[in-house]
């Protein structure tokens, strides 16, 4: 007989069964070695539910990293590459990774662009240690995360009209195709047929041009997506 059965015939109550808490597997990018150790060093020791497996300077140590992909990145905005960052966070996205990102700055048109490619959170390097792991786990449920000075900068700035309703996967394919990347190459980081691609940026043309904005060509493509706040102006971008 089980102790837990004795215990119920005993007429006492069962001892709860503990569930394990399930840690969350962390990755930092930050070109900067000082930032990049300090945060690491302070999740490790502080933050018991969050596991850091991989930390590294550049972006493609961490794609090509045993570990990857993990449950959440905390990705710097500007690593000094020539990749934009809103296609490494749809990379990132498409792989199933949540993307939180940490920058220098503040700017909601920067913030935009982040969240438009798909980042749950964005925290400025400013903040404690502290709000970057409430970040963390707030990408790793899924949710949504910037600062509560953040918000209200991005409420109260007011710049342009908005863009036309993009869905997500038209919105990844337009980032990728708009930085300066082939077709081919669009298609494989969002893992569908080229012929899927073309369809997705076709409807985002059509939509652009029901809202009147002329978006035919890829450096008119550019354009708009730096308007909308989907890409930084000039990040990367090379026509074919």
């Amino acid at each position: 007989m089980k102790h837990r059965d004795r215990l119920e015939l005993a007429g006492l109550p069962p001892i709860p069964r503990q569930h394990p808490v399930r840690r969350t597997r962390v990755a930092i990018v930050d070109d900067h070695r000082l930032m990049l150790d300090g945060l690491t060093t302070w999740l490790t020791t502080r933050a018991d539910d969050l596991d850091v497996v991989i930390a590294v300077t550049e972006f493609r140590e961490l794609v090509r990293h045993p570990r990857f992909p993990v449950d959440v990145v905390l990705l710097d905005i500007d690593l000094g590459d020539d990749v934009p960052a809103s296609a490494k966070i749809v990379e990132l996205s498409a792989a199933g990774v949540a993307v939180v990102v940490v920058s220098t700055f503040s700017d909601p048109r920067r913030v935009r662009e982040c969240v438009s490619a798909g980042a749950l959170g964005y925290v400025p390097k400013s903040e404690n240690a502290d709000e970057m792991a409430h970040a963390v786990r707030a990408a790793a449920r899924g949710e949504g995360h910037v600062t509560p000075a953040l918000a209200a900068m991005l409420v109260a700035d007011e710049r342009g009209e908005p863009g036309p309703a993009l869905s997500p996967q038209e919105r990844r394919a337009l980032v990728l195709y708009a930085s300066g990347l082939p077709l081919k190459t669009v298609a494989r980081q969002l893992d569908i047929s080229v012929e899927t691609a073309k369809t997705y940026l076709t409807r985002v043309r059509e939509k652009y041009a029901h809202a009147g904005r002329e978006a035919r060509t890829k450096i008119a493509l550019h354009r708009r997506a730096v308007e909308d706040g989907l890409l930084h102006d000039g990040e990367g971008f090379r026509d074919d």
